[in-house]
């Protein structure tokens, strides 16, 4: 009886082999997969070692054999999964990795693998996971990477990927999360992914607008980072009002100018927003206190100017606030020096006034008042018309005055001023500043709203 049971169970266990037969075209492309790997790289205790193919890639259990870096299906005649270790890997990758056509998931990080990302890798069509990132791939990203529709996450950050993105990238249907950051990729932004949950393109050299048509329908779209390119121009209002927007970074570009709306309704999911070092002008942004869930807020060594919004100091989600490096005038609203206040951050090296030393938030140092008065001075100019009142009568005269500096009220005769650089408002009565009209008695008639 026992001999009879040990003969089944012997002839069961080379039946279950023989249906565990892995596809002659995958084992090919395994072989060719490991050839292409220097045999100097694959430490005798790496996955890649495990791979020896006196066996079957697919015969379960694995003991001394294919212990790690492949998955099959679940009949177990198909390469569905390549993971390999983080170890330090160094080769190309074979094109005839096209062969594994039920390949979901290929993750190569954190090796040394290098040269073109093979075109061929659009026969993966069943690919959902493709990782690549920390490597030294380099050239450009195949245009027919566009062509994997199953395609979930996409990593090739950390390598040395260049030229322009495929313009055909919207059609990843299914893509969910891109990352191409720290590369040296050129040109515009492409029309995205509906889809896109993440976008990282950090770190390239990326440039021209950011413009609503490359965002138009992202209505599940919740990070974007693009900081340390070269973006440029204006950063319209419909970017923060995309729905499902959380985290935005954009430092290190060269805005020169961003409009935001107050949030639809009121609502919105954004946390986080990053606008450091770009060439932002302006006033400071007074809608961002409208986002109710706000909590981080950097707008850090731009031009922008005038007074803190009050209303930046009653924001009660407001965690962090990085303002410092700009030519902000006035003084900053007293609740940020409150006992109990929970904002940190920088208000420094700007013109303010008032501004407590003892306070972290007023470090680095204010701008010295020279420089505050030479970056007022140069505001652009506008021309204005003014009566002034000489021997019982008025004589109407254009003069050039800074622009911003009129409310266009007044007040027995006087018109009523903004003095900058220190922002504070009064009645003016003093004569009119030396690059202007030098009277006692005048009163605004009209002003021209081109700068001359």
């Amino acid at each position: 009886m026992f001999n009879l049971v040990h003969f089944l169970l012997f002839v069961l266990h080379h039946l279950l082999q023989a249906q565990a037969l892995t596809l002659p075209q995958d084992i090919s492309a395994l072989k060719a997969f490991k050839s292409s790997i220097k045999q100097s790289s694959i430490p005798s205790w790496s996955c890649l070692a495990s791979w020896d193919f006196s066996d079957d890639p697919c015969t379960v259990p694995h003991r001394t054999r294919f212990i790690c870096g492949v998955s099959c299906s679940p009949d177990a005649t198909r390469i569905t999964q390549i993971t390999l270790d983080p170890i330090g890997y160094s080769g190309q990758l074979t094109p005839l990795i096209s062969q594994l056509t039920q390949l979901t998931t290929l993750d190569l990080s954190d090796n040394y693998f290098f040269g073109r990302i093979p075109s061929s890798i659009s026969s993966l069509r069943n690919l959902q996971t493709l990782t690549l990132t920390s490597n030294s791939f380099s050239g450009s990203i195949p245009d027919s990477v566009t062509a994997l529709k199953s395609l979930e996450t996409l990593d090739l950050s950390h390598n040395a990927l260049s030229g322009k993105l495929p313009k055909s990238l919207n059609s990843l249907t299914s893509l969910k999360r891109l990352d191409l950051s720290y590369n040296k990729l050129t040109g515009f932004l492409p029309k995205l992914p509906f889809n896109l949950l993440e976008l990282a393109l950090k770190a390239n050299s990326l440039s021209g607008y950011v413009s609503k048509s490359t965002f138009d329908g992202l209505t599940r779209l919740e990070v974007v980072e693009l900081s340390d390119n070269s973006f440029s121009g204006t950063l319209g209002a419909w970017f923060f009002l995309l729905p499902s927007l959380q985290q935005v970074d954009l430092a290190n570009n060269s805005f020169t100018h961003v409009e935001i709306s107050k949030p639809a309704g009121g609502n919105s999911d954004l946390v986080a927003v990053n606008l450091g070092f770009n060439k932002i002008e302006g006033n400071l942004l007074a809608n961002f206190a409208d986002y109710p869930m706000l909590s981080s807020l950097s707008l850090r060594y731009n031009r922008l100017r005038g007074a803190i919004p009050l209303g930046y100091s009653k924001k009660k989600s407001l965690r962090r606030l990085f303002l410092d490096g700009n030519f902000l005038i006035g003084t900053p609203p007293a609740e940020f020096f409150a006992g109990d206040t929970e904002v940190t951050g920088s208000l420094g090296d700007n013109c303010l006034r008032g501004c407590p030393a003892n306070s972290q938030l007023c470090s680095p140092r204010q701008k010295s008042y020279a420089i505050c008065k030479r970056a007022y001075s140069g505001k652009p100019r506008k021309k204005i018309e003014v009566q002034t009142f000489k021997r019982k009568k008025y004589d109407t005269k254009q003069v050039m005055l800074p622009e911003g500096d009129y409310e266009g009220q007044h007040k027995n005769g006087i018109p009523q001023v903004t003095v900058e650089p220190d922002g504070s408002r009064h009645w003016r009565r003093d004569p009119w500043p030396a690059n202007g009209f030098n009277h006692q008695s005048c009163r605004l008639v009209q002003q021209n709203t081109s700068s001359v």
